[in-house]
């Protein structure tokens, strides 16, 4: 797949596309969690593996991942059903 059919294929440069990705991630995450949902209990295993590696005292990075996977549950499917249907056009 050339640079050109991938960044179509993605809505722009895919470098773009995920800082885009990340940054929305994060904003619905926070938002997410402020309204008291927490869907990363279907990833127990993985916040698990991701405790033991923040447990050095890095709560801040921690609190970024989680607020990343709890905005990306919402974001990334939203932008692939939107993405497909943009392509079927």
């Amino acid at each position: 797949m050339s640079d050109n059919q991938l960044s179509r294929l993605m809505g722009g440069s895919p470098l773009w596309v995920l800082v885009r990705l990340v940054i929305l991630s994060v904003v619905i995450g926070v938002i997410l969690s402020a309204l008291g949902l927490d869907p990363l209990n279907i990833l127990s295993s993985l916040e698990r593996l991701v405790r033991g590696l923040f447990s050095f005292g890095f709560e801040a990075i921690d609190k970024l991942w989680r607020y990343f996977v709890l905005g990306a549950v919402i974001v990334v499917p939203l932008w692939l059903i939107m993405r497909i249907a943009q392509r079927g056009r």
